[in-house]
């Protein structure tokens, strides 16, 4: 019986193999490149799939006209852009303020207080929350009791499917502002909340940039909420107070039709929303890359 304090001989130790540590860092390798290749292959065809059959849609009536009987020429989708456009604009104007709001309370007034616990795990539960879920709610909130679909609907849940994200990367930007900040303006004598706006949000301003153009981009490409609360509509409706056309679903209805021209207009929308979200997107990254300048 050996003791436990009766130190192993390295001779009974088995080193590793250089030769075996080298086989498995190539495989690993071999393994992750291939994998990174199948997505951008699958991007790629994706992107070519969409411009090949998307490009030959737009055209200038399809951005300024509305929507004309199947086999009439000349028709556009004025109105669902605009409605898209309207509600997500709405919807970010409620979600990104008060997404701001929680991210600063959790990261500089309750780190560790006991509103700050539930506060991230809902935060994180209503991030993995299938959209749908969040269009069946807002319709039971608000479509239900009005008596009939609007673009408010729509853009509330909309703002709903917003709030978290920002709120996450709100308290993880201004966590990453270093503490010797805020401390040197409290010293000088300004008050709390002029270090939070004036120093620690301009140090951050790149990150939370970034986290409120992702939101943007992913609420913008949603369906299924506004299937429930905005519905859709082939007329122009400048009000938000009833049911608006967009995008998405329009996407949706013109493809599952039978008339070719329907289908080629869903996929000129396809493009269009494909554009925006991958401009959203890359202008996303080259403010993540500034943010992760050093201080």
């Amino acid at each position: 019986m050996i003791d436990d304090a009766t130190p192993i001989p390295l001779a009974t130790l088995r080193p590793r193999s250089i030769a075996w540590r080298r086989a498995t860092d190539r495989i690993v390798k071999v393994l992750a490149s291939l994998a990174a290749m199948v997505g951008l292959v699958a991007l790629a065809w994706i992107l070519g799939v969409v411009i090949a059959r998307g490009a030959a849609a737009l055209n200038w009536s399809f951005f300024t006209r509305l929507p004309r009987p199947p086999g009439v020429d000349g028709g556009g989708l004025i109105h669902a852009i605009y409605g898209t456009v309207a509600m997500t604009g709405l919807g970010t104007l409620i979600g990104v303020p008060i997404g701001l709001m929680a991210g600063v309370f959790l990261a500089e007034f309750a780190r560790n207080s006991r509103w700050a616990h539930p506060i991230r795990f809902s935060a994180n539960v209503l991030m993995g929350t299938p959209s749908i879920l969040i269009g069946v709610f807002v319709y039971a909130l608000i479509v239900m009791p009005l008596g009939h679909f609007s673009g408010y609907a729509g853009a509330v849940a909309l703002a709903i499917i917003i709030l978290p994200v920002v709120t996450r990367t709100t308290e993880d930007m201004l966590n990453l502002v270093p503490d010797t900040l805020r401390e040197s303006a409290l010293a000088l004598g300004a008050p709390r909340w002029k270090v939070t706006l004036g120093i620690v949000f301009r140090a951050a301003r790149s990150g939370l940039l970034t986290g409120i153009i992702l939101s943007v981009a992913r609420a913008s490409g949603e369906s299924a909420p506004l299937l429930f609360t905005a519905l859709n509509s082939p007329y122009w409706s400048a009000s938000l107070s009833q049911p608006m056309g967009n995008l998405t679903v329009t996407i949706f209805n013109y493809a599952m039709s039978p008339y070719p021209d329907w289908q080629q207009m869903a996929w000129g929308a396809s493009l269009l929303i494909t554009a925006g979200v991958l401009s959203l997107m890359l202008v996303s990254r080259m403010l993540l890359r500034e943010s992760r300048r050093p201080w």
